[in-house]
């Protein structure tokens, strides 16, 4: 417990110097007056602490989730209650969080009704970890307004951050239901790919190409061939966890939105009868699972991802993408999320990219810098706004440039805002599906 004068407190005990002075000054035989004002001022602080109320006459306490997946928001409380002596009439919160987690807003002052006072706000999971409340804090003032009390509680209540594995799901099922882009069913079984399902009576609209005129003689009707979309081909993806990747992109580091995106692509593949892996790599590889088969493969998976964690280091494409084109048996779609940093890196990307494009179907997926497209379109009106747009410009084309040499080395690619990334690189992978390319 702390106890501290007001500003009203030291103005009236500051106003004892010239009440002293003045008296002083006009007749010497009151200058006991100053020592005497500063005296009651001292009395009614000392009132004023006795009348309020101290640490054990209120609670204080503070209602949070126990967990929060990154990206997310959740309503919080900090409440105080008075429940003995004199309630004071309003008390002035504030909360200390780590890096993790922001509060908005994270000090403010609530009024005290029946007894009690209640701040809410909004916690926000900014990036995957062990967030952490370190302290809360609350303070008020006496009945006369002179002194504050305030005390400061040391919880170290930790708020994990974790993936948004049910926006994921939620993302998924909806997706299943009909097409983002035609409004069609995207779960496609029959009547689409290239593997051979069954015969079947030809109708109106089949493809005259499927009947099978061999069967269809010996059986004395026209049979046509009905196909299913492949299976058990292998997606890998390749996500670079390395400094770009861990630099915020609408609030949320890039390495979230990226692994948000691949769950998303897991948990749909997996549905679909693929076989889905991971591999992270920065300065060296971190993390390689294998690809793994079944619905039941998606919690290791998120497992997996849960524990990539940001890095500082920058990225080895040469020795990431080698041993990743080493750990490949079979031809694998293989899925880059990644940043372009600089040319020199980007050259050493694009040689080990034309490495496994030998052998796999490469697809990239890049996030869109809205925020530097927004510096880059913005009228200037100083010269630090052009150096700004200058240089935003610069970083744009030297992106674009990579971009246009991946396409044409034959790369797929998936370019969209970070929030959409996910929908994006499902379509890509089932419209890769549909034309057969896997």
């Amino acid at each position: 417990m702390r106890i501290y004068p007001t500003a009203m407190a030291i103005f009236l005990m500051g106003l004892g110097a010239p009440v002293a002075l003045t008296a002083g000054l006009v007749a010497p035989q009151y200058w006991l007056a100053g020592p005497a004002w500063v005296a009651l001022v001292l009395a009614l602080l000392a009132v004023d602490v006795l009348l309020s109320p101290g640490r054990g006459r209120m609670d204080l306490n503070l209602t949070a989730p126990p967990s929060l997946a990154s990206g997310t928001v959740a309503e919080a409380l900090m409440r105080a209650d008075f429940p003995r002596g004199v309630a004071p009439t309003s008390v002035d919160f504030a909360i200390d969080l780590n890096d993790r987690l922001e509060a908005e807003p994270a000090t403010g002052r609530a009024t005290v009704h029946d007894r009690a006072a209640g701040l809410p706000f909004r916690l926000t999971a900014t990036r995957r970890g062990e967030g952490a409340v370190h302290r809360i804090s609350a303070r008020w003032r006496g009945p006369l307004g002179l002194m504050w009390k305030q005390r400061d509680d040391r919880l170290e209540r930790v708020v994990p951050v974790t993936l948004d594995i049910a926006g994921i799901k939620d993302e998924a099922l909806r997706l299943f239901s009909r097409d983002a882009s035609i409004g069609q069913r995207i779960q496609l079984d029959l009547g689409g790919g290239s593997d051979f399902h069954a015969l079947t009576d030809f109708r109106p609209g089949m493809n005259r190409r499927a009947i099978d005129w061999k069967q269809s003689a010996r059986h004395g009707a026209l049979l046509a061939k009905e196909f299913h979309i492949e299976r058990n081909h292998h997606i890998m993806a390749a996500i670079d966890t390395g400094r770009l990747m861990s630099e915020p992109l609408l609030g949320r580091p890039r390495l979230d939105h990226a692994l948000n995106a691949t769950l998303l692509l897991a948990y749909v593949g997996l549905k679909m009868g693929d076989k889905v892996g991971l591999f992270g790599f920065d300065a060296r590889p971190n993390l390689s699972s294998g690809v793994t088969s079944g619905p039941n493969a998606f919690p290791v998976l998120q497992r997996l991802a849960a524990t990539i964690d940001y890095s500082t280091e920058e990225t080895n494409y040469t020795l990431g993408l080698t041993q990743l084109s080493g750990q490949l048996s079979r031809r694998s779609l293989v899925v880059v999320f990644t940043d372009i940093a600089d040319g020199t890196s980007a050259e050493l990307m694009l040689e080990n990219v034309g490495r496994l494009l030998r052998q796999h179907l490469v697809l990239f997926v890049m996030m869109r810098d809205e925020e530097l497209e927004a510096i880059e379109r913005a009228e200037p009106a100083t010269p630090d706004d052009v150096s700004r747009a200058v240089v935003a410009a610069s970083l744009l084309r030297e992106r674009d440039t990579v971009v246009s040499r991946l396409r044409r080395m034959g790369v797929e690619i998936v370019e969209a805002p970070a929030d959409r990334v996910g929908p994006a690189l499902l379509a890509s992978y089932l419209d890769l599906k549909r034309r057969d390319l896997l």
